[in-house]
């Protein structure tokens, strides 16, 4: 009874972790001597004002920039000097501001296709395409869980911009990540679309840790555990929404125009 007790006050894990991270472009400082973690099971939300950085955070956190100093640590390994596909088997999976999908595809294909890597069918080009059929279960469940159930036969081309983004989940689900960055996820999405995909990355974080850019922030107040705020490539305020939201920097910066 003691240990689960003690288990229940017991500090999140942290997944994912940057310190004195930093950016430069020639004498531009695009991120400056940022530190970040985040935890398992949690909704992380970075936010700020338009060229605070954020997606460059996320770039560099995913690889696909090279920092020009600092540390990242995913899962307990160094990935400074990483490539991008490398983070990517190891876990570190993220989705994009521009939904990727193969539109000529139905929904079903679509989240064959990403289920081949993890099931090792990628480069086996030589085996016929019946042999993709035992992916078949595994992507309807994805489907199933993000609320595609019966648009499964449907070319990805025909659905709404909001479902789209919801397939592109599904499709990061199907690596299995043990952390997913989604990239303003709610970007030129409807009310319906919206509340859709809030409980569903909700849901998703129980199992992974999420770390999201968003612009959204009734989203952000609705789903997030933790915020980090940047403001010129530069953190701001860190905390809950209502540590955040409350601090007199942040809404001079950022939130001044937000209905409290």
């Amino acid at each position: 009874m003691m240990n689960a007790a003690l288990d229940k006050h017991e500090s999140p894990r942290i997944v994912l972790s940057a310190k004195g991270l930093s950016k430069t472009f020639g004498d531009f400082a695009a991120v400056k001597n940022v530190d970040l973690n985040v935890e398992h099971a949690r909704v992380h939300a970075l936010i700020g004002p338009n060229g605070a950085g954020k997606t460059t955070v996320f770039n560099l956190l995913t690889k696909f920039l090279q920092p020009s100093s600092g540390t990242i640590v995913f899962d307990g390994t160094d990935i400074t000097n990483a490539r991008p596909d490398k983070v990517a088997r190891m876990g570190l999976v993220r989705s994009f501001q521009i939904s990727a999908v193969f539109p000529h595809l139905t929904l079903l294909e679509n989240v064959r296709v990403a289920l081949q890597r993890p099931n090792k069918l990628a480069t086996q080009f030589w085996r016929p395409l019946s042999s993709l059929n035992s992916l078949n279960q595994r992507a309807e469940e994805l489907l199933a869980l993000v609320g595609l159930t019966n648009e499964t036969n449907t070319l990805a081309a025909d659905l709404s911009y909001g479902r789209k983004r919801v397939l592109e989940i599904a499709t990061t689900l199907a690596l299995d990540p043990k952390v997913l960055l989604l990239d303003e996820p709610m970007a030129g999405m409807g009310g319906e679309d919206v509340e859709h995909v809030a409980n569903l990355i909700r849901e998703v974080a129980k199992t992974r840790a999420v770390l999201m850019v968003e612009h959204n922030l009734k989203v952000v107040a609705d789903i997030g555990h933790n915020i980090t705020v940047l403001q010129r490539g530069e953190i701001l305020a860190e905390g809950n929404y209502a540590e955040v939201s409350a601090d007199p920097r942040v809404r001079t910066a950022y939130m001044g125009t937000e209905e409290d």
